[in-house]
C-alpha cells in the first residue's frame, strides 16, 4: 500500500472549482489545477483519515512498524498481522508491567501464543512473623517454563531472546519448553 499518487483518486476539493470566474473557462488553468488535484488527492485523503492511522486496529499495514516505534514495541515481521496489531495496541500496558512476572507472562502470551510458568530465584522473601529463620541463598536464576496451549511448536531461541530482554540483569535465564502445562508434567 502506498499513499503516493493513486490513479483515478478524485479530489474532494477540486481546485479548479475554487478559481475566480475569470479562470473558470480557461482550459490551461483547469488542466493545471487538475494536475495539482491529482497530486494533492492522496494527501487530502490521508489527512481526512488521520485518526485511523493512530489506531493499531485500523492503521495501514505498512504504517504499523512506524506506529510501533512510537510506543516502543518491537514487532517481529514473522507474526501474523492481527498479532502485530495486538502487540502495538498493548505496548504501553506491557511497558507498565515490564520486569515483572505478570509482564513477562503477558508478553510471551502475546508474542508467541504460549502460556508460561515463571520461577524467580531472585532471593526476595518476607515473613509475617518476627524472628523467622533466614531463607536459603538465592539461586540467581529465572526459570521460565513455556508450553503451547494447543500443543504446537515453540521456538525456544526466540522465547529465550524475549525472556533475556525482560530478565533483571542480576539473574540468569533458563527456558524450558514443555509439552503441556506444568500440572500435567509434575512441575
Amino acid at each position: 500500500m502506498t499513499r503516493a499518487a493513486v490513479p483515478g483518486l478524485p479530489s474532494r476539493h477540486p481546485i479548479g472549482g475554487l478559481l475566480p470566474a475569470l479562470y473558470a473557462d480557461d482550459d490551461l488553468a483547469q488542466r493545471f489545477t487538475a494536475g495539482l488535484d491529482t497530486v494533492l488527492a492522496p494527501v487530502l485523503s490521508t489527512l481526512d483519515n488521520l485518526p485511523a492511522y493512530f489506531d493499531p486496529a485500523l492503521a495501514p499495514a505498512d504504517f504499523l512498524p512506524w506506529l510501533a516505534s512510537w510506543v516502543g514495541a518491537d514487532l517481529d515481521p514473522g507474526l501474523p498481522p492481527e498479532l502485530r496489531r495486538a502487540v502495538v495496541a498493548r505496548a504501553v500496558e506491557l511497558h507498565r508491567w515490564r520486569g515483572t512476572r505478570r509482564g513477562l507472562v503477558e508478553q510471551l502470551r502475546l508474542c508467541f501464543g504460549v502460556q508460561a510458568d515463571i520461577r524467580d530465584g531472585g532471593g526476595v522473601v518476607w515473613s509475617p512473623e518476627p524472628g523467622t529463620a533466614l531463607p536459603p541463598a538465592p539461586t540467581g536464576e529465572l526459570l521460565v517454563r513455556v508450553w503451547a496451549p494447543h500443543g504446537g511448536p515453540v521456538d525456544a531461541d526466540r522465547v529465550l531472546e524475549v525472556v533475556a530482554a525482560s530478565c533483571p540483569v542480576h539473574l540468569t535465564c533458563r527456558v524450558e519448553i514443555l509439552p503441556g502445562p506444568p500440572a500435567e508434567t509434575g512441575g
